[in-house]
């Protein structure tokens, strides 16, 4: 079971990552505006940030949730297409409020799947699966964009989108077989706590549905505010991939300064996503990490001491080295987050917390991205400076007030407590 999951997460998050960089090439080779295509990838990540939390809800909520996860899938390719199909045809108004709704389905691809591995590995082999799942990010991170651009040198722009849609489709299947939610014996916390009126979750009726969703968006934003632990990951991890964005946006202006060639840019962010894969190889290998909480803020500094390397490279391969040290602690940096998850998050919570701090990941790092462009205009080193600090700030986060009872013991509490 494990492996078939491999298997759809590497597929659906190849796809995901192909996404964007697909649309950016299909509306500039359809359209010849740089504006479109920009704006249409903008619609596509935009919205993550409203879908995430409903999302997590309704995943929580399913009995089978791998079938919603297909229909999400199915859902953001058909999207896709719809895009690629309107280019040209119909106005570009239109295909970007498609990009937006689109990307309401974003999440589901990355933590919306990532939230469902326990009941895949057990708990006997957590820890190992996290790291082969985070090492599925950097597959799809090392391939997504090599696949536009061959792709799109040998088929044309739109036969970008048209591979991207069928990666996505192709991880249906391992996203409908996954196994179904397990019977709950007692009843949630929050049932519990009040009698069942008209109108309450506790109530069969269509209002206590709806209302119950209200009340579950709520409560899934409550425990990761309320868990001292998955409130430092959660906010450490946004300033973390604002940080990143950085990084993504000056690598080709690094590789122009450095060698005249901004595609070289592309060959840095291969090596960060090779050393993080080469990175999380290792930490399956190696086996059970005790304090993830460590991992996660020491991979954090790594990633800006890479950065940092990278501001100050005089040669491109010093910043091969600078950008193999940052996919040495991006690498661990992401298995380290999703182990502290899957330990803080309350089972039938779970969905929400990974979905939430998805969408405001991907959120941050559009923030990140539009920060970055003008520093980037200026000198790349200027933007990888910036990145740096940030991940100097998010460091800070991740380790303010850590030796309270925010850890492993506030973590059963916490979880008693929201079941």
């Amino acid at each position: 079971m494990l492996y078939r999951y491999m298997a759809g997460a590497v597929a659906a998050r190849t796809g995901d990552e192909m996404s964007g960089p697909a649309l950016l090439v299909a509306g500039l080779a359809v359209t010849g505006s740089p504006l479109t295509a920009s704006w249409l990838l903008a619609g596509l990540t935009v919205s993550a940030a409203f879908g995430g939390p409903l999302l997590g809800v309704l995943l929580d909520r399913a009995r089978r949730p791998g079938r919603l996860l297909a229909c999400c899938l199915l859902g953001y390719a058909t999207g896709l297409l719809l895009v690629l199909y309107g280019l040209g045809r119909v106005p570009d108004a239109a295909l970007i409020g498609v990009a937006v709704v689109a990307g309401l389905l974003g999440p589901a691809l990355t933590g919306g799947w990532t939230a469902q591995l326990p009941r895949v590995a057990g708990p006997e082999r957590l820890s190992r699966a996290n790291a082969l799942d985070s090492m599925s990010y950097n597959v799809a991170g090392l391939a997504g964009p090599a696949v536009v651009g061959l792709v799109a040198s040998a088929g044309g722009g739109t036969a970008t989108v048209l591979v991207c849609a069928g990666l996505l489709i192709a991880a249906l299947p391992a996203a409908w077989s996954l196994p179904p939610v397990r019977a709950r014996s007692a009843a949630p916390a929050a049932v519990h706590a009040h009698p069942a009126a008209p109108g309450s979750p506790a109530d069969g009726g269509a209002a206590g549905r709806g209302r119950a969703i209200r009340v579950e968006l709520v409560e899934g934003f409550a425990v990761i505010w309320r868990n001292a632990t998955l409130r430092r990951a959660t906010a450490g991890s946004a300033v973390s991939c604002c940080g990143l964005a950085m990084l993504v946006v000056s690598a080709p202006v690094l590789g122009a300064e450095l060698t005249g060639e901004s595609g070289h840019g592309a060959l840095l962010l291969a090596v960060t996503a090779a050393s993080g894969l080469a990175a999380n190889a290792v930490i399956a290998a190696w086996g059970r990490v005790r304090r993830w909480d460590r991992v996660l803020a020491w991979g954090t500094a790594v990633l800006g001491a890479g950065m940092a390397l990278a501001a100050g490279a005089g040669t491109f391969w010093a910043a091969v080295v600078a950008a193999a040290v940052a996919g040495a602690g991006e690498g661990p940096q992401l298995t380290a987050l999703f182990s502290v998850r899957h330990r803080e998050a309350p089972a039938r919570l779970r969905s929400q917390v990974f979905t939430t701090g998805a969408s405001l990941k991907i959120t941050s790092f559009a923030i990140g991205s539009a920060l970055a462009g003008p520093l980037a205009a200026y000198s790349a080193s200027s933007a990888l400076v910036a990145g740096a600090v940030l991940q100097a700030v998010a460091v800070a986060v991740l380790t303010a007030g850590r030796r309270d009872k925010g850890s492993p013991g506030e973590a059963s509490r916490s979880a008693r407590g929201g079941r």
